[in-house]
């Protein structure tokens, strides 16, 4: 029997009240096709493909082998605006036991209509799938928490966007799909629905807790988040839609939209087409995330104590936690990505005047950074920075140790733009050699590869993409 056959899912989120997802059978799609087959997570998975028929595999990555496939139900503030909403294109076909013994969400993206659709089609296109599939694994192999892509799928259809594009399905992993929106969810649903949510997740992820499940929660959610906001810092990304129906309870990146890696360093930086006021722009995103993480508190107030004045005190002061736990890793961040080991009260006027410099001067942030844990002078002299130069070399003093911290903490390599556009464009051509090179590329960020500057370089004028799409 074929290894993709023996494959079983558990469906444990089932175990919660109906009122939290949806029956939903997956779709069949005779002329479908895997595009791309991420086999380093393949093998993370303990799934030997090798073993099994393209005709297995096709119908394992497409869910025919699931057994109680589901939507789920969750809300958002998507934009600042509360809306009940769920899984509308994305059908969950169970969780995944893998090797070490962890267990992981696998779900498919884009295959069609769920209950939660609201007149959508459910579907997705080949570009925004292989979009997500880029972006995640660079940012898996930047060291950075994040859901991730086992494959992307053609469906064999074309669907109406702008134009008509070619249909795709993305195979998606994560911890599990658990969100500060699920938790809104469940407090529009009662009190006992959202202990019920509590009591799950807290199993469902391990997470320890005190006489107060509730506030032990928003503990763990804050110290993921905050590190997770501070790691996105670390190489210049923007995620675009930070609503909380897509911020994870485990910390993790999800649901990479209009995504993209600032290059000119600016902190008001947004990529996002339907970003009009700049809310989720780079310097944002911590406050966003506190924010976000305010309305999951909301929504345990009742779980936390039953007097609500006492609940909003308890929850306040866990709160307050959130920003000083952001400014402790954004300066340890700082530090690292500086070679300095400790932080001192005099770094706060050499990072403002290194950042200062970098907006002023329109310099590439990764490619400053990279210059300077490389001691490539003349560049650093040419772009105006020689005086701090010389204070940042003043305050390191051991500058062998310095650099080889700072090459630990600042990537050579990032997904830039302009080399996304162009390898989505290819794909959507039939040519996915592209796609397959920049995350090749890009599995090695902090190492010099072959062509590795072609993949440093800055884009043209003409090349320069100003603007991505959510493109669903």
């Amino acid at each position: 029997m074929s290894f993709m056959r023996n494959i079983e899912f558990q469906h444990t989120y089932k175990s919660l009240a109906k009122e939290f997802y949806s029956e939903q059978p997956v779709y069949k799609y005779p002329n479908a096709k895997v595009v791309v087959l991420n086999d380093s997570l393949a093998d993370e998975l303990g799934m030997d493909f090798a073993k099994s028929s393209e005709k297995d595999i096709l119908e394992f990555l497409l869910g025919y082998t699931s057994k109680e496939p589901i939507a789920q139900a969750y809300a958002g503030h998507q934009f600042g605006h509360f809306t009940t909403l769920g899984d509308g294109r994305a059908i969950l076909l169970g969780e995944y036991t893998k090797p070490n013994g962890s267990v992981v969400d696998i779900q498919l993206k884009g295959a069609g209509r769920t209950a939660y659709s609201r007149g959508g089609d459910g579907k997705a296109t080949l570009q925004s799938m292989l979009r997500e599939y880029i972006v995640s694994e660079a940012m898996h192999n930047l060291g950075i928490p994040t859901s991730r892509i086992l494959a992307v799928i053609t469906t064999g259809e074309n669907i109406q966007r702008n134009n008509l594009d070619q249909g795709a399905i993305a195979v998606r992993v994560a911890s599990s799909h658990i969100r500060v929106g699920t938790f809104q969810y469940a407090a529009t649903q009662g009190k006992e629905y959202s202990q019920e949510l509590l009591d799950y997740t807290l199993q469902r992820h391990g997470i320890s807790y005190g006489k107060n499940k509730a506030l032990s929660l928003l503990e763990y959610v804050i110290e993921r988040q905050s590190s997770l906001i501070v790691e996105w810092e670390r190489v210049g990304f923007i995620h675009g839609v930070m609503n909380t129906d897509n911020m994870t309870i485990s910390g993790e990146t999800i649901d990479y939209g209009p995504c993209a890696f600032m290059e000119e360093y600016d902190p008001d930086t947004v990529f996002s087409s339907i970003d009009r006021n700049g809310r989720y722009a780079f310097a944002n995103q911590s406050s966003i995330a506190g924010w976000n993480i305010a309305r999951l508190a909301e929504s345990l107030l009742p779980l936390i104590a039953d007097d609500e004045d006492k609940a909003i005190e308890l929850a306040q002061e866990v709160l307050a936690s959130y920003s000083q736990s952001y400014t402790d890793k954004w300066q340890k961040m700082l530090m690292g990505k500086l070679g300095v080991e400790s932080y001192q009260a005099c770094d706060d006027e050499l990072i403002s005047e290194l950042l200062m410099l970098m907006n002023a001067n329109k310099l590439d942030y990764t490619n400053t950074f990279y210059n300077l844990a490389y001691q490539n002078l003349d560049t650093l002299k040419s772009q105006g920075m020689s005086d701090w130069f010389d204070k940042w070399l003043a305050r390191v003093g051991d500058i062998e140790k310095a650099t080889f911290v700072m090459r630990k903490n600042n990537p050579m390599i990032i997904p830039r733009n302009h080399l996304v556009d162009k390898a989505l464009k290819a794909a959507d051509k039939g040519n996915v050699s592209l796609v397959e090179n920049l995350v090749k590329v890009t599995s090695k960020s902090y190492k010099f590869t072959k062509d590795a500057d072609k993949y440093m370089a800055l884009p043209s004028d003409d090349e320069r993409v100003r603007a991505t799409f959510c493109g669903v």
